[in-house]
């Protein structure tokens, strides 16, 4: 079992923000889809395997909370965890935190499907790659420590 990893930091610009003067939800999406590729990277799932094994992941179900407001010039972080890995499917879990109080903006629950990106049909993880993301899940207990299960 692991812990959560940090996979992203970034900053609130004014351009990101909507009418309300709060950043726009396109821009959470955005954010943790980079989250998700910077943890899918560490367990192998590259630009490169991807492409050479004629591989895919799309994502199936995004379930996000807004928690806090964010505007231009917070600092932010994602911290991600893997919550659960099945032959083709991984379900994640990613934590918006603004770094200024290390409270938690944002979450979202994803559930992704690998797939063969020639016929557009799920297929299972390689072997390698199924033990890896196996390695990345997070224990019930760094789950229970995290600023998300705090409030």
């Amino acid at each position: 079992m692991s812990e959560p990893l940090l996979t992203y930091r970034g900053v609130v610009y004014p351009s990101h923000l909507d009418h309300m003067g709060h950043m726009n939800v396109m821009w959470y999406v955005g954010k943790f889809d980079e989250a998700t590729w910077n943890l899918f990277a560490e367990a192998g799932l590259h630009g490169r395997y991807l492409r050479e094994n004629s591989r895919a992941l799309a994502g199936v179900q995004q379930n996000i909370a807004y928690k806090q407001e964010l505007v231009a010039g917070d600092v932010i972080a994602v911290r991600s965890s893997v919550l659960e890995v099945r032959e083709k499917v991984v379900r994640l879990l990613h934590e918006m935190i603004k770094l200024e109080t290390s409270s938690v903006a944002a979450t979202m629950e994803l559930t992704g499907v690998h797939m063969d990106a020639r016929t557009r049909k799920s297929c299972p993880f390689a072997p390698e790659i199924l033990a890896r993301l196996r390695k990345m899940v997070v224990a019930p207990a760094a789950l229970a420590q995290s600023p998300t299960a705090k409030g």
